[in-house]
């Protein structure tokens, strides 16, 4: 189908030893398809065969059996790697460059011209926000601008396909948020990205649909809102009800035999409580927010 960007067929990865003995079962069996435009997330712990998948799809390590194709190639054919970006864990980049040599670096290895990668650079460092600090030495970057260095790198062949993998480990909590913005808005670009993860928030926020692995299986797969729904409860939210709305409310379950399990205010979440105090903090220096 032409809407499927990934798909695996009984894919399988096996470790062996100096001897070929079978040493760990990393993947096992798995089958798969990504569709064009989506966001996809690999959930699992680590060592659930997250990383292992990611660098099968990329042809860095070869299937024990099993088929991969990308883009309507075949995983070992290096031509599709034009049409690829990849934003490994640890970025390992040269750290006496700053982020315009860098990426012109990138650039030149895919052959593009002065004039196309001058446009590219300066669109990508506005875009993940280094506008202010491209012309310093990347030894010199936090982990979360050297996290988004790396995303530009990933991105300087405008790729058809994204895979990131554990894109934000080791930020912090805005580091975090900036960088799940920027996988929406690849996606509003009608770009496709799988990313891998072992955070449950990350994977939530931003993907359409997941897999997830354990022990290099396959153990549950579908659309994150499906996969979340609790099908025996039902959530009632309203604002401003009276006292007397919420004994009759209350009143009309239990006549209908059912249970009432909560009847309350509704809570953000911890990363929205933090975004938004500091937010507020930058809008208004000074001012200290007090809690109970």
């Amino acid at each position: 189908m032409a809407d499927i960007v990934v798909e695996t067929r009984n894919l399988t990865k096996v470790y062996r030893d100096f001897w070929g003995r079978q040493k760990v079962r990393a993947l096992k069996a798995l089958d798969l398809q990504i569709h064009r435009g989506e966001v996809f997330g690999l959930l699992g712990p680590n060592g659930s065969g997250k990383t292992t998948t990611i660098k099968l799809l990329l042809g860095l390590l070869f299937p024990t059996s099993g088929d991969i194709l990308i883009l309507g190639k075949n995983a070992g054919d290096v031509g599709k790697n034009e049409k690829i970006g990849y934003l490994p864990e640890e970025s390992y980049l040269y750290k006496f460059l700053n982020a315009e040599e860098t990426l012109d670096f990138y650039g030149r290895l895919f052959n593009m011209s002065g004039a196309v990668r001058r446009q590219r650079i300066a669109q990508l460092i506005s875009m993940v926000g280094l506008e202010s600090a491209k012309k310093r030495q990347l030894k010199e970057y936090s982990k979360g601008m050297t996290r988004r260095i790396g995303l530009a790198q990933a991105l300087i062949n405008d790729p058809e396909l994204i895979l990131l993998d554990e894109p934000t480990s080791g930020l912090d909590p805005i580091g975090t948020r900036n960088m799940k913005d920027l996988i929406l808005d690849l996606k509003r670009q009608g770009k496709t990205v799988i990313m891998s993860s072992h955070l449950l928030a990350d994977v939530q926020d931003v993907c359409d649909r997941i897999g997830i692995l354990y022990q290099g299986e396959l153990k549950e797969l579908g659309r994150v809102e499906d996969l979340l729904k609790v099908s025996d409860e039902t959530e009632i939210r309203a604002a401003g009800l009276s006292d007397a709305a919420k004994d009759k409310i209350k009143q009309i379950i239990s006549e209908d035999g059912s249970e009432l399990k909560y009847l309350g205010n509704p809570s953000t979440t911890l990363e929205d409580l933090f975004l938004r105090i500091i937010e507020e903090s930058e809008a208004r220096p000074g001012r200290r927010v007090r809690g109970a």
